[in-house]
């Protein structure tokens, strides 16, 4: 008779340490992750607005394309130079799966090599007629250092799977934001170029849903598809400005880290 009291603290203490356990975990989870990505660009218009020099014109339906880097070589070079991207996030409720996250995408926009329409005004002389695009003509238009998305984005988490031991997990990722453009603008018209440089051009929205598997708690890999809406304004040519807007589509893959932070 003597065991059932025995079993029954046993079944207490038991119950206490879980609660414990539970009471000792952390609120929230901080993340990071670095990755590399690839680009498919819609068809675009380029604006261009010389009043100086009686020019109001644009190129239209123009093509764009990526220059990913990381397929020609990635271990030869600097980590930064191939179109690459990071992420830093914060799980401010661990239970609901919100987060809130800095979002950022090293894009290069180049557009190059092709026949383009340009129509509207140059030399104050209306113009309806196509161009050969092309470096060796006096033409190209980079954002090749970056066209460089910026997003601040809201998280929702949804847990797909995980092992009884936790080591394994695979979740479900959601994103949405809003932030602004930071291209890199090189560019050339008609023999004329501008100074090369960074500035603020713009804004962007996005959204991306994305696979996260996290092995052994801590490290996690990442696959992303993401659609985003960029729209460039005063972007720097020669004695004037430039216009764009363009919609991209991503795939992404991500290494990166997790810990528990917050009050227990």
């Amino acid at each position: 008779m003597k065991i059932l009291p025995i079993l029954f603290l046993l079944v207490l203490s038991n119950s206490s340490i879980e609660a414990q356990n539970k009471k000792k975990e952390r609120t929230k989870e901080f993340y990071f992750s670095w990755g590399y990505n690839k680009e498919w660009y819609t068809p675009s218009s380029v604006k261009i607005s010389q009043p100086n020099l009686g020019n109001d014109y644009s190129f239209v339906g123009i093509k764009g394309h990526d220059h990913p880097g990381w397929d020609e070589a990635l271990f030869k070079v600097p980590i930064s130079i191939p179109q690459y991207n990071y992420r830093f996030g914060l799980f401010v409720n661990k239970k609901k799966g919100i987060a809130f996250e800095i979002n950022f995408d090293h894009t290069k926009y180049i557009f190059a090599d092709q026949a383009a329409r340009i129509k509207g005004t140059l030399n104050n002389r209306p113009i309806d007629s196509t161009v050969n695009f092309s470096a060796a003509n006096g033409f190209h238009y980079y954002l090749n250092n970056g066209a460089n998305f910026l997003l601040f984005n809201i998280v929702k988490r949804w847990q797909w799977y995980a092992t009884k031991d936790g080591n394994i997990k695979i979740d479900l990722l959601g994103k949405a934001g809003i932030g602004p453009v930071i291209p890199h603008v090189e560019n050339s018209f008609f023999g004329q170029s501008n100074q090369p440089g960074f500035q603020l051009g713009g804004w962007n929205i996005g959204v991306e849903t994305a696979i996260r598997t996290t092995f052994f708690k801590y490290i996690f890999l990442e696959y992303s598809n993401k659609l985003d809406y960029a729209r460039y304004s005063n972007l720097k040519v020669y004695q004037g400005t430039a216009k764009h807007a363009f919609g991209t589509y991503e795939m992404i893959a991500s290494l990166g880290a997790t810990f528990p932070v917050g009050s227990r």
